[in-house]
């Protein structure tokens, strides 16, 4: 096959996700992969690019732009586009698009539902429905005078509005889920990334930057987003969640084996925690020997488990990224 283009890659994604993504580009196009390049490395693959599609990996200023006399497009996979000099690219005359993730839109609105169900006590009262018991009072067809709201007396069910959300890992996940939050009022929407976004990003978005210290101390909700990597082993432990406000629920979609699983069941069924949703695992597919499988199967502990399936499963949902 003739190569007739070439197109630059940049991404902080692992040697899985590359490919996968190499598989789908179009015949005829030579795609060199760089996960966290130097600058220079990056510089010099450029004089001979078409195209340049950046992940989630750093600022393409006017220098990079400059460096590829013949790019004819600029693609961010992502809907963020604030490190990329829209100004130096439009005097270059290089396109910049955009595209938002699929499976990013579909990961943040699971962990909406995931909120949802923890903060609503979901496994709990629809147990609750599900039992149908006696509740001491004789059961009645409703009307507009006629019902019997919470009859099984719950005290501890709550939302969103007025809570502090901590989002700890802030890429395209952190930004949809962001979004989409915006509209249930939480107090404050804190976050952490590793390059802290520009002030106008974070306005946009109705976020506030902190160290992770204080989202841990400070959040009512802790969403976790962390990708994995030597530091970020087993980094959400016993001490972190000691550290949590009493009550507090973990959510995680990010990588499995950030969270000290025993010691995040301890802290749930010892009740400190409000309770727990995890989409991800230390071990994949999930064993029957992990502690929250546990917990999950006694409704009253308010945990909540899915078989890593927040990024959907729509027919081509992989396809159209």
């Amino acid at each position: 096959m003739t190569l007739t283009a070439k197109a630059i890659f940049l991404t902080e994604r692992s040697l899985r996700h590359q490919e996968a993504a190499r598989a789908t580009a179009p015949a005829g196009v030579e795609v060199v992969m760089l996960r966290r390049p130097p600058r220079e490395r990056v510089l010099a693959e450029l004089a001979a690019a078409e195209f340049l599609v950046s992940e989630r990996s750093g600022e393409i200023d006017a220098a990079l732009i400059a460096a590829g006399p013949r790019l004819r497009l600029i693609q961010r996979l992502g809907s963020l586009a604030y490190d990329i000099d829209l100004a130096a690219a439009q005097a270059a005359g290089v396109p910049v698009c955009t595209w938002p993730i699929i499976g990013s839109i579909m990961v943040a609105e699971h962990m909406l539902m995931q909120m949802l169900a923890l903060v609503k006590r979901l496994p709990e009262v629809s147990a609750i429905a599900q039992a149908a018991g006696d509740w001491g009072r004789p059961s009645r067809r409703t009307d507009e005078n006629v019902f019997a709201y919470n009859w099984s007396g719950r005290t501890n069910i709550g939302g969103i509005y007025g809570q502090t959300v901590g989002i700890l890992g802030f890429g395209e996940i952190g930004a949809e889920l962001a979004r989409r939050l915006r509209p249930c009022a939480p107090q404050r929407m804190l976050y952490h990334k590793r390059q802290r976004l520009p002030a106008a990003a974070e306005a946009a978005l109705g976020i506030t930057y902190a160290v992770p210290e204080a989202i841990v101390a400070e959040s009512d909700f802790l969403c976790v987003l962390l990708p994995y990597s030597p530091e970020t082993d087993r980094s959400l432990n016993a001490a972190t969640f000691a550290a949590m406000r009493r009550g507090a629920f973990v959510v995680s979609c990010g990588s499995g084996s950030v969270i000290d699983e025993a010691a995040l069941a301890a802290a749930v069924r010892q009740g400190h925690l409000g309770g727990a949703a995890l989409d991800t695992f230390e071990w994949e597919p999930l064993r029957p020997d992990n502690p929250l499988v546990t917990l999950a199967r006694e409704p009253a502990a308010n945990v909540l488990l899915t078989p890593h399936t927040a990024a959907a499963t729509i027919p081509g949902g992989r396809a159209l990224e």
